[in-house]
């Protein structure tokens, strides 16, 4: 962090990551920290290593291959939790352990059913134990969670204590977005006043009563300078603050934040809201502030002449500040690598080597099937290759019928751990026929079947031969409940019945790799939503 800077701690792994359905493999995990890197934010905070062996590998795993940013873990102050994340980061060329404990009441009383000072001993023991483990040069950072509804003398006397035992960052989290602006920014203030000189301010915000952008820029005008944030706002319940409407605002209003700014590479946003977007299946809503669809989109007929003759009459911000080239390219069979790679990075994805041959395979290959591959169509062929996940069952081929009044019947063959088998089913259309062959060929083998809970087609670009992007999430058949592990999948084509079955196999195989992998659906939710702040 340079001088006169507020650090960007992206906690969209981790915080975002438990919004409900967003879950991500560690190799989607690893390609979304690719990116923050490319938009250069401070620390990414990536994951919660005790939540279960998936999370740990995804942690370990960012934090041995990202280089030039911190690389932040959350344990609670438990034993078992902090030495499980400095197992995960201490690889990492910047680790950061991030530590809490509840301190408000109604959280002791209710959920810890410990007393003030119990957790006061628990915050100060295990800060100690990052900061010997870890040495002088880590970060060690420390949470109390639902700051806003403790104590405010209780609070300060537990932030002094865990800065004298070690702690270099003290974190403000408004847990259950109770917090207005004002009275947030007081209690930052008060923070500031009290131990501001010996480790650095945090806030950590979300967004219940939509306040989370607000009441984190408040924190900033106390003094705060570091910002816990999502992309997109992701996160749980209403979410986290957003990382882009937070930076934006630092970068559009210097005159309320003198002196202050991020060293976040703002073109690189879009490109960042895409992939999480993708990867989660959490679309973004059309109004979205700076990454919306319709954040640059002028309908009233005054907006439009005002923007005509000057953009600046209604827009505070330039679409390419955050990434819209608003350009297109059209891509033919001659087309080479060396302009789709120059296109590709004006879109924010600087790929080389096999990743950029793989997309300039299939691009060529689209380009047969459709009259023009647009920008749309590249990007969605870059996220598609951000989803790849390791198919132990693989589509060997597909068939489906399919009449006016009458039922479809559907054969798929699959190879399942390198096993061909085939199976027939009927639905009361395609998709459900094949999915339901898909079914009749699995259960057999796996004991288990994907329940389908969730399914969404869109149009990645106009026209009729477009292509088509098919977001599932499932379940397993043998998991019920709130604790079942749910995981979605992605399929691109210009066929949607082909996209369709392609993202219920991404789904089953994800399933499967869990499953494989040991992962615990019931105590992966359970543990990242027990006491989290």
């Amino acid at each position: 962090m340079t001088e006169g800077s507020v650090r960007i701690f992206d906690t969209t792994l981790r915080d975002g990551e438990q919004a409900p359905g967003a879950g991500l493999t560690a190799a989607e995990k690893l390609e979304v920290a690719r990116q923050l890197v490319r938009l250069k934010v401070d620390v990414i905070e990536a994951g919660f290593p005790a939540a279960s062996p998936g999370d740990f590998e995804a942690v370990q795993r960012i934090a041995r291959e990202t280089k030039g940013v911190a690389v932040a873990a959350l344990a609670r102050c438990r034993d078992g939790d902090p030495q499980r994340a400095v197992e995960a980061i201490r690889v990492a060329e910047r680790p950061h352990l991030h530590v809490f404990i509840a301190t408000s009441d109604i959280h002791l009383k209710h959920k810890l059913r410990i007393g003030r000072d119990e957790a006061l001993k628990q915050a100060v023991e295990w800060v100690r134990y990052g900061r010997k483990a870890l040495g002088s040069d880590a970060e060690i950072e420390f949470s109390a969670e639902d700051a806003s509804r403790t104590d405010v003398d209780y609070l300060l006397d537990v932030y002094e204590a865990v800065v004298a035992a070690g702690a270099s960052t003290v974190n403000i989290p408004d847990t259950v977005g109770y917090a207005i602006p004002a009275e947030f920014g007081l209690l930052v203030g008060r923070v500031v006043e009290r131990v501001g000189r010996d480790a650095t301010i945090s806030v950590h915000c979300h967004n219940d009563l939509g306040l989370a952008t607000a009441n984190t820029l408040a924190a900033v005008q106390a003094g705060a300078r570091q910002v816990e944030v999502t992309v997109n706002g992701l996160g749980e319940r209403a979410g986290n603050a957003s990382l882009e409407e937070v930076v934006m605002a630092l970068r559009t209003r210097p005159t309320q934040f003198p002196d202050l700014g991020s060293g976040v590479q703002t073109e690189q946003i879009t490109a960042a809201s895409r992939l999480v977007s993708y990867l989660t299946g959490f679309a973004v809503q059309p109004n979205k502030a700076i990454v919306g669809g319709n954040a640059f989109a002028h309908e009233s007929g005054i907006h439009q002449d005002g923007v005509i003759k000057n953009p600046l009459t209604y827009e505070i911000m330039t679409p390419q500040s955050v990434g819209l080239s608003g350009s297109q390219l059209t891509i033919g069979k001659l087309s080479g690598r060396r302009g789709l790679q120059g296109k590709l990075r004006e879109l924010g994805h600087d790929l080389e080597g096999e990743a950029l041959d793989g997309v300039y395979r299939q691009a060529i290959a689209l380009a047969d099937a459709k009259k023009e591959v647009t920008d749309a169509d590249l990007l969605a062929l870059v996220e598609a290759r951000s989803s790849e996940v390791p198919a132990s069952i693989a589509l060997e081929g597909w068939s489906v019928t399919s009449s006016h009044g009458g039922n479809a019947t559907g054969t798929v063959s699959l190879s399942i751990g390198g096993d061909v088998r085939a199976a027939e089913s009927t639905g009361n259309g395609p998709v459900n026929a094949l999915f339901s062959a898909v079914d009749k060929a699995i259960q057999p083998v796996l004991g288990w079947r994907p329940v389908l809970t969730e399914y969404e087609i869109k149009a990645v670009s106009a026209g009729e031969d477009a292509q088509g992007q098919v977001l599932v999430r499932c379940r397993r058949s043998s998991d019920e409940g709130t604790g079942a592990l749910i995981v979605s999948g992605h399929g691109l084509s210009t066929n949607i019945i082909e996209a369709s079955l392609e993202a219920y196999l991404v789904a089953t195989n994800k399933l499967h790799g869990a499953e494989i992998n040991g992962v615990d659906a019931a105590f992966v939710t359970r543990a990242r939503t027990e006491d989290i702040p």
